[in-house]
């Protein structure tokens, strides 16, 4: 991807001159993830969202890269009470004590579903037949809170004993790791993820 132009056209919930969000739009926001790990760090963080602004979790990210073993489940999983503790205490992440014993059960759950299917990447594109679903939303208003596939999906990891996977948050991932493209179609990014999807 070329470093895009000052006066680009992005989707309109990008704020402008906020150099984080920018990035993140412009180089990750709905490009198809088949990386378990960068799976499994989309759904912590999503989990951390709830209730919050994605710009407080994105300016943390960092934070939870080093407070959460680099987003590897098998190492989240084998966290103890103490590691809780711990965590509770770390001002550079959200201290939320249900969400951060969430993120521990379902790393632990993860890695039940990476055993099942061979990979979560195996289990979680199977929601949209393997394939991005290529929308072509005009504005920000067009694009929808939910989805009938993210509701399926947030019911089959509920049932796995996931927390924090509502339908919401569960739409909000499948954007992030482009099972959906909802950049609207004057961003510059649309065709080019289209393109990556058809791939």
């Amino acid at each position: 991807m070329s470093p895009p132009a000052k006066d680009v056209k992005r989707c309109a919930w990008v704020p402008a001159g906020n150099e984080l969000y920018e990035r993140y739009h412009d180089e990750e926001w709905g490009v198809p993830v088949h990386d378990d790990r960068v799976l499994f760090e989309f759904l912590l963080l999503e989990g951390a969202q709830a209730g919050l602004s994605w710009q407080t979790i994105l300016n943390k990210r960092d934070n939870y890269r080093a407070a959460f073993a680099g987003f590897d489940p098998k190492r989240v999983a084998a966290f103890s009470r103490k590691d809780v503790r711990r965590l509770l205490k770390n001002a550079g992440i959200v201290r939320n004590r249900l969400k951060i014993e969430a993120a521990i059960t379902n790393a632990q759950n993860f890695l039940a579903i990476q055993k099942e299917f061979g990979s979560f990447d195996a289990y979680q594109w199977r929601f949209v037949g393997g394939r991005p679903i290529q929308n072509a939303r005009q504005t920000i208003r067009d694009i929808p809170a939910v989805s009938p596939e993210a509701e399926a999906f947030s019911k089959d990891l509920r049932q796995r004993g996931f927390r924090f996977v509502g339908p919401t948050i569960l739409y909000a991932h499948m954007q992030a790791v482009g099972m959906v493209n909802d950049h609207t179609t004057e961003c510059f990014r649309y065709k080019e993820v289209k393109r990556l999807g058809q791939k």
